[in-house]
C-alpha cells in the first residue's frame, strides 16, 4: 500500500511514475485525495458532536437539580444521537471506498528505473559464454523423455496438461538441485522456514496479488466456513505475512529466510513451440528467499539478494545475464526488480531463472508491519525484499540442454555430483 502522504505531497509526480509503469491510476488518485479530504471532515464533524454531547450530558444533573425543563434538552441530544450515527455510516462508507482504491494502487517504481515495458530493459553485466555445440542439440524434452528422467505423458494423465513427473535420477537430479540451493543459503546464515501451502486470502493481500490477481490462483472451498483459501502460488507469499500485525525492535532486524515449496499457478501456458516442456506449468519447484529489513539497509540486502542468485547460476556453470527491469516490467507489488536470466538452447534466447524484487515498505504497509527505533522509541513501516534462489523448472531444461553430449547422455554440473553419489554423467539405460 502507497503511503497517502507521498500521494498529497506530490499528486502530479505519483501519477507519472505510474505512467512510467505503463498503469493510468490518474482518476483513482484523484479519487483517493477526495475520499481523503471527506474522511478527514467527516471525522472532524462526528468528534464536535460526541463534544457537544458529552458537555449537554454533564449539563442535565445540574439543570434537573435547579428545577429547570430538561425535556427540550432530550430532544436536542436524541437529534445529536441520530446525526452521529448518521455521520459513523458515512464514514464507513467513505472509508471503506478509500481502502479498497489503496489497495488496488500498485507500487510506485523507483525513479532511476526506465519508462515503459520489457522492450526498455537493461542488460547490467553478463558472465560466461553462450554455449556452442559441434554437433545438432537436442530439445529438453526429447532428452529428458530418451533418459527417463521426466515422465510427461503420465504426468498429464494423472493431472492434465502443465503437469509432469519426475522419475528416478530425473527426480534424484531435481532434489539436488534444491539441496545445492538450501546448502548455499545455509552457509550465508538464512533461516530455512517449511510452509503450509494452503494460505488464507490475507497472505495474498498483504503480498500485493490480491485483490487484482486474486483470479490466477488455485482457490480451495471450505467446507466449514466461507474464508477464501488458495495453493499458494510463491512462498513470498506466506513469507511476506510471517509478522503481519506485528512490531519488531530494530534489533530483530534484518531477517534473513528461505523456503522450498512447490508453486501452483493457474498459468495457462504459451502455445509456442519452442515453450513446450518445463518452461510453463501449473506445478513447479522453487526455493525462495526473502528479507525483512531497515528502511536505510533496502538497497544493500536488494544487492546481496542478487548477488547470491548470481553466484547460484554461477555454480551451476551456465552463462547469464542480469537484466535491471523497466517500470512497467516489474509486478504490480515491486519497486525494483533484477531478472537472472539464462539461455535454454532450444528457445534461442534467455529465460528468466531469478527475479530479485525489492518492495521497499510496499507489503508492510499493507500488512502492519513495522519495527520500534531505539532511539526515538516511534514504530515505522519494514522493508521487504523477494529473490528465487533458484527456481527449478527452467534450470533443469537449461541444464539438461546446455550440459548434453552428442551420444544424448548429460553431464552433472559438478556441484551436484556429491548428492548424487559422484555421478559425473547420466546416461541412457
Amino acid at each position: 500500500m502507497i503511503d497517502i502522504r507521498r500521494l498529497k505531497e506530490d499528486p502530479a509526480g505519483a501519477k507519472a511514475a505510474y505512467a512510467a509503469k505503463q498503469v493510468d491510476c490518474a482518476q483513482q488518485i484523484d479519487r483517493i485525495l477526495e475520499l481523503d479530504q471527506a474522511r478527514r471532515a467527516t471525522i472532524a464533524e462526528s468528534e464536535a458532536m460526541k463534544a457537544e454531547q458529552n458537555k449537554v450530558s454533564k449539563e442535565i444533573p445540574q439543570l434537573k437539580k435547579a428545577g429547570q425543563d430538561v425535556a427540550p434538552i432530550f430532544q436536542k441530544m436524541g437529534e445529536l444521537k441520530a446525526s452521529i450515527a448518521a455521520c459513523d455510516t458515512k464514514l464507513r462508507e467513505i472509508e471503506g471506498e478509500y481502502h479498497t482504491l489503496m489497495l488496488g494502487l500498485p507500487n510506485l517504481p523507483d525513479p532511476d528505473l526506465a519508462p515503459g515495458g520489457k522492450e526498455a530493459n537493461e542488460p547490467l553485466r553478463y558472465y560466461g559464454e553462450p554455449h556452442h555445440f559441434d554437433f545438432t542439440p537436442k530439445h529438453h524434452v526429447d532428452l529428458c523423455t530418451d533418459l527417463g528422467l521426466i515422465d510427461y505423458e503420465r504426468g498429464a494423465k494423472l493431472a492434465g496438461s502443465g503437469f509432469w513427473i519426475y522419475r528416478g535420477m530425473g527426480a534424484q537430479l531435481e532434489w539436488a538441485l534444491l539441496n545445492y540451493f538450501m546448502e548455499c543459503h545455509l552457509a550465508d546464515g538464512y533461516e530455512m522456514v517449511m510452509l503450509p501451502h494452503m494460505l488464507e486470502y490475507a497472505c495474498g493481500e498483504t503480498a500485493g496479488q490480491f485483490p487484482k490477481f486474486a483470479d490466477e490462483v488455485y482457490k480451495i472451498e471450505n467446507p466449514t466456513d466461507d474464508r477464501m483459501h488458495f495453493m499458494l502460488p510463491t512462498a513470498e507469499t506466506a513469507l511476506a505475512s510471517l509478522y503481519r500485525d506485528e512490531i519488531l525492535t530494530e534489533a530483530d532486524l534484518p531477517k534473513k529466510f528461505f523456503a522450498y515449496t512447490p508453486c501452483f499457478r493457474r498459468e495457462a501456458g504459451s502455445h509456442r513451440a519452442d515453450e513446450r516442456g518445463m518452461v510453463r506449468g501449473h506445478q513447479f519447484n522453487k526455493i525462495e528467499m526473502f528479507q525483512y529489513t531497515l528502511p536505510e539497509k533496502s538497497d544493500e540486502a536488494f544487492e546481496e539478494l542478487v548477488t547470491k542468485a548470481e553466484n547460484l547460476v554461477k555454480g551451476l556453470g551456465f552463462h547469464f545475464r542480469t537484466v535491471k527491469l523497466a517500470a512497467g516490467d516489474c509486478s504490480a507489488s515491486m519497486a525494483r526488480t533484477y531478472d537472472i536470466e539464462i539461455q535454454i538452447p532450444s528457445m534461442n534466447g534467455y529465460k528468466e531463472v531469478s527475479s530479485v524484487s525489492n518492495a521497499r515498505d510496499y507489503q508492510a504497509r499493507r500488512g502492519n508491519i513495522r519495527f520500534r527505533r531505539e532511539a526515538t522509541g516511534k514504530t515505522e513501516f519494514v522493508h521487504t525484499l523477494n529473490g528465487s534462489g533458484l527456481a527449478t523448472s527452467r534450470i533443469f531444461p537449461a541444464m539438461v540442454e546446455q550440459n548434453q553430449l552428442a551420444d544424448g547422455s548429460i553431464v552433472v554440473p559438478e556441484v551436484l555430483r556429491k548428492y548424487l553419489g559422484g555421478l559425473e554423467v547420466i546416461r541412457k539405460k
